[in-house]
């Protein structure tokens, strides 16, 4: 028995499919505590991120596959971000060496993540890679940190434009 579609079903098909293949990526943004050097420092950051009370945080990006148990962070960093020179120097407004980093994750942060949108393609890790290829690695803080990029990789990944101005706490 042959079942025979009229064209707006078709169309309205083929457009869930998009959908759905569009949707296999969920892109979050993330934040946590800065890091510091150990001691006073580090307990100082922790003790202001945990009361709201500045915006010193660091944010990272988390995809998260709706068929895969884990999720991916990217996120972008001093190289050192525990060690005294690199905080003073960082802090002093000068440029310093950063990172791009990718990591797993079991599962999605319970506070201070938020869902931005779905990827606009299949082929996020792809696009993902190169987008880091291309992110140049000399980080300076309020100018080319993890908030840029953050900002800059999701409206890549989503077309969403400056994520992180828009967040709420939670």
């Amino acid at each position: 028995m042959a079942f025979i579609l009229n064209t707006a079903t078709n169309s309205t098909v083929a457009s869930s499919i998009r959908s759905i293949r569009s949707r296999k990526y969920e892109v979050y943004v993330a934040a946590v505590p800065l890091r510091a050097p150990r001691g006073p420092p580090q307990l100082l950051m922790s003790t202001v991120y945990s009361l709201n009370l500045f915006d010193l945080q660091h944010y990272m990006v988390i995809i998260n596959s709706t068929s895969a148990s884990e999720a991916v962070v990217y996120d972008f960093q001093p190289e050192d971000p525990e060690d005294v020179f690199t905080a003073v120097t960082a802090l002093s407004g000068k440029e310093i060496p950063g990172v791009v980093l990718t990591r797993k994750l079991k599962k999605l942060p319970k506070r201070k993540c938020w869902f931005v949108g779905y990827s606009e393609s299949d082929a996020v890790e792809g696009r993902v890679h190169g987008f880091n290829e291309r992110w140049d690695t000399d980080l300076r803080i309020g100018v080319h940190d993890c908030r840029n990029y953050a900002n800059e990789l999701v409206e890549y990944l989503t077309g969403e434009k400056l994520v992180l101005e828009n967040l709420t706490c939670n």
